[in-house]
């Protein structure tokens, strides 16, 4: 009988062997990076091996995954898939939310946006989803009006009412951090606060809400949406375990959109 359990085990080990599957996943160096590792352990479980692929920028993603280099990407939103896919043509499609990392308002000189003064330097991302998703938080702030119809990606041109004649600076989204020291204030993605040292939930003097629309995505190509790995892959990252990483380690800074 033991003979017969141990062989039964062996062949139910080289089953799951047999029906492993290997992914390659691209994201974006920091949190999406970090996250993934969990999932991976998650996914491993479930037969699923995931190899990750780290980026340091923001447009070779998208590009090795329509290519066919990756088999899913994670480190964008909505709006900015979108964009890329408009721009550049890609056949990609999203099958599940990750994470939101909300957008802050930082200061050395300040403490709250009633203290902007008249004139004051304003810096935000010079790429339109972001930029535009920085007005788009001000307005929300009540710092500006900003022109209707001008949906997700509107630019300083579509201001329509600047009580205080704010300075918009637009520069690129990395280097907004070192902006402090010139600008009253900087509109900063999470990923690059926290390469500087600054927490959204603590440093910031105004930060976007969490209902943004603005919620990280898992994507593939649109002939692999409906794939049994693409599922495993969602379920992975939708899991208690890799949640609970997500509210441990990032106390906010990062919150899970599922």
């Amino acid at each position: 009988m033991r003979k017969l359990a141990l062989f039964a085990s062996a062949l139910a080990l080289s089953a799951a062997m047999a029906s492993a599957e290997d992914i390659k996943v691209g994201v974006s160096v920091g949190e999406h990076a970090e996250i993934m590792e969990q999932v991976a352990k998650v996914a491993k479980d479930k037969g699923l091996n995931i190899d990750i692929v780290e980026f340091t920028d923001y447009v070779v993603p998208n590009q090795a995954l329509n290519d066919g280099d990756l088999q899913a990407n994670s480190f964008q939103h909505q709006p900015y898939l979108d964009q890329q896919i408009k721009d550049r043509g890609f056949d990609l499609v999203t099958i599940g939310k990750t994470i939101t990392t909300p957008m802050g308002v930082y200061s050395e000189k300040l403490k709250s946006l009633d203290d902007l003064p008249e004139g004051g330097k304003v810096a935000l991302p010079n790429d339109p989803t972001n930029g535009g998703r920085a007005l788009l938080l001000l307005q929300d702030k009540g710092v500006i009006t900003l022109a209707e119809g001008t949906g997700l990606t509107p630019t300083p041109l579509d201001v329509t009412e600047n009580a205080k004649n704010l300075k918009f600076l637009e520069l690129d989204a990395a280097q907004l951090p070192r902006a402090l020291a010139d600008a009253d204030v900087a509109i900063i993605n999470t990923n690059y606060a926290l390469e500087a040292g600054l927490n959204p939930e603590k440093d910031a003097i105004a930060i976007e809400a969490a209902e943004s629309p603005y919620a990280n995505i898992i994507v593939v190509r649109t002939a692999d949406k409906d794939a049994p790995w693409a599922k495993t892959l969602v379920d992975s990252y939708h899991s208690d375990a890799v949640k609970k990483y997500i509210q441990d380690k990032y106390t906010g800074a990062v919150i899970p959109a599922w």
